[in-house]
């Protein structure tokens, strides 16, 4: 099949087949859970509520990680990324890693994680050789944190494996934090930058003060949960972190003003994404507080809004951008985008407030959720599997 031949368009640079997959594999995760969810099918592994949280980690936020910065880092370093059969063979380790999770009841747990475990370590070498050519320090510190997401992804298999719910707990929560704080930093890279380019106004200059403090606000957060102090403070302090990181957030987002990027998809998409974090971060914050809703509610504030919100968007943006197409995603895009943030929005403020009606809540935001990420494909695909217009490689 030419599916398969390194030349291919498809593998000319990595945001191609990881966008696609991830995608793909997203809306297909999702229906598998809302069936299970409604008691319409069996998913055959062996702790399905584990699937879900892993999968949507490991397998689709991942996926995007890793497309993401094997794209960027081109850019970044002025040199060729993974392309051609090495790109080939990194996606088929990543699909193997979603076969052997689906299979969960069938195989032993070792090599399951075996499986699964290949792809970061191959994601991390890729991006590496590249930075480390051109000693670009800046960037450095993105191998290192993929490997620290391994030893959570390992973590997650330990613990299921040996009943352990709490080291399940803290590797999956653990590498929530770290994607956003992957989210936080890039955000802060390209927002300003695209919002000036996309709506044509002055750009935004950032505030060394105010950077700092999200910054370090955000990295203090997750620190706190890798090294579990999280569960020892008092739930005041946890609270008061919270709430000064949630102000922090909003005010950067809040001084690129979200009205001006009402009329460009590609902006407002990635604005309403991120105001998920201030948004998530109280919600949190009144959970420790002694709010009655649980962890896991406020949490999808900042994995489904968030992190799952600026998926979509940043992966509509960079297939146009970086296949040399116009930055004119089709209309039928601002639908999927939407979908994606009500989805988030029912899955935790309104599940926060609605509690009685979560099994709604719940089958409602997994048809959004397959819904958005199965538009992406069909309209996408086309993108991603043909070459370049201006006929150059990538």
């Amino acid at each position: 099949m030419k599916l398969f031949n390194p030349d291919f368009p498809l593998w000319g640079q990595a945001f191609r087949p990881m966008f696609l997959a991830a995608a793909g594999f997203s809306a297909f995760a999702m229906l598998l859970w809302g069936l299970s969810l409604s008691g319409m099918i069996r998913l055959p592994v062996d702790n399905p509520v584990f699937w879900h949280s892993h999968e949507m980690l490991f397998g689709f936020a991942m996926a995007v990680v890793a497309g993401f910065l094997l794209t960027a880092v081109q850019n970044w370093t002025g040199r060729r990324a993974v392309n051609g059969k090495p790109l080939l063979l990194l996606t088929l380790v990543w699909l193997s890693g979603r076969m052997a999770m689906l299979s969960s009841a069938f195989l032993p747990w070792w090599l399951i994680a075996c499986i699964d475990m290949a792809f970061i370590p191959l994601v991390a070498l890729f991006f590496w050789q590249l930075v480390f050519a051109v000693r670009q320090k800046r960037n450095y510190f993105f191998a290192p944190v993929l490997l620290l997401m391994l030893v959570c992804n390992g973590s997650m298999h330990w613990g299921n494996a040996h009943a352990d719910g709490a080291l399940v707990l803290w590797a999956s929560h653990s590498v929530s934090w770290l994607m956003l704080v992957f989210i936080t930093i890039i955000g802060g890279r390209i927002l300003p930058m695209f919002t000036a380019n996309g709506t044509m106004t002055p750009k935004v200059e950032s505030l060394p003060w105010l950077e700092k403090s999200v910054l370090i606000s955000t990295w203090l957060i997750a620190a706190l949960y890798l090294t579990r102090l999280d569960s020892v403070l008092p739930g005041w302090v946890m609270s008061l972190m919270l709430v000064l990181s949630a102000v922090a957030h909003a005010v950067r987002i809040f001084r690129l003003n979200l009205r001006i990027t009402l009329p460009v998809p590609l902006l407002w998409s990635l604005h309403l994404a991120y105001w998920f974090i201030p948004l998530g971060l109280l919600l949190l914050a009144l959970h420790y507080a002694g709010a009655p809703w649980s962890f896991s509610t406020a949490l999808h504030a900042l994995t489904a809004g968030a992190i799952g919100g600026m998926i979509i968007a940043m992966i509509a943006r960079v297939s146009l951008g970086h296949s040399g197409r116009p930055l004119q995603p089709a209309r039928i895009m601002s639908v999927a985008f939407a979908m994606v943030l009500l989805a988030a929005l029912l899955r935790s403020l309104v599940v926060a407030l609605q509690p009685q009606a979560v099994s709604l809540f719940f089958a409602l935001t997994s048809a959004l959720w397959v819904m958005a990420f199965s538009i992406f494909v069909l309209v996408y695909w086309s993108v991603l599997i043909s070459p370049r217009p201006d006929g150059r490689p990538g």
